[in-house]
């Protein structure tokens, strides 16, 4: 009399237990979420090395700026928009829109 009522036990706890983690697997913390955090991941990973190309093009302007005076001066007259006395600048094309 024990043993068909054991073996009914383990059977329902067995059904349960797969009953648990198919709901959970299937959830939004389960599988599909495992897939969208890896794909986000990759994502950041992309940005990331992005943003570090960036960064070293950024650097190496810098340091050219900071090794070649006459490259400081072209830098700060275009960003200024400067001009010595005496000189002539044609501006060609469209104003740009801010």
């Amino acid at each position: 009399m024990k043993a068909p009522f054991t073996r009914s036990a383990y059977a329902i706890a067995l059904l349960a237990v797969i009953g648990y983690a198919f709901f959970t697997l299937r959830g939004p913390k389960g599988i599909p979420g495992l897939i969208e955090r890896q794909h986000q991941i990759q994502e950041m990973e992309k940005r990331n090395t992005s943003l570090a190309r960036e960064i070293e093009q950024k650097r190496e302007h810098i340091n050219r700026l900071t090794d070649n005076p006459s490259e400081q001066e072209m830098e700060i007259r275009h960003r200024l928009k400067l001009v010595h006395p005496g000189e002539k600048i044609y501006i060609v094309g469209e104003p740009e829109k801010k």
